[in-house]
């Protein structure tokens, strides 16, 4: 079974978690840096060939109302700009309070990182 890869984009950094080849646990990765570049581009089509990724989930930051802010259509244009990149597919995942639970449960890895793992754990639940 292939992994799931999911990002909680932003501008400056892109927090990345990828699941077991169960789909049951969620480990943060090293974030990436400036992720809309080429480089940034380059660094996630590694991630998904090196650890035999099938799906990428993209945190879609909505208001706490469930609305979609320009934050959204942001993430929005660069996960299509993703999408036609990458020979995987790549969905949109609602990631309210991601950020604030990072927060809260610390560790090692870095806060972007951390609410990318969260994001994961609620799209595999």
């Amino acid at each position: 079974m292939s992994r799931v890869l999911a990002l909680d984009f932003g501008e400056a950094r892109c927090g990345c978690a990828i699941s077991d080849p169960t789909g049951t646990l969620a480990t943060p990765l090293e974030a990436i840096e400036r992720p809309d570049t080429r480089r940034g581009m380059q660094r996630i089509d590694e991630l998904v060939r090196t650890r035999d990724v099938g799906l990428v989930v993209v945190g879609l930051p909505l208001t706490l109302s469930g609305e979609e802010g320009p934050q959204a259509l942001l993430t929005r244009e660069w996960a299509g700009r993703l999408a036609a990149r990458l020979h995987v597919p790549v969905e949109l995942y609602d990631e309210r309070l991601t950020t604030r639970q990072a927060e809260r449960t610390g560790g090692q890895a870095d806060e972007d990182s951390r609410a990318a793992a969260h994001l994961l754990e609620a799209y595999l639940a």
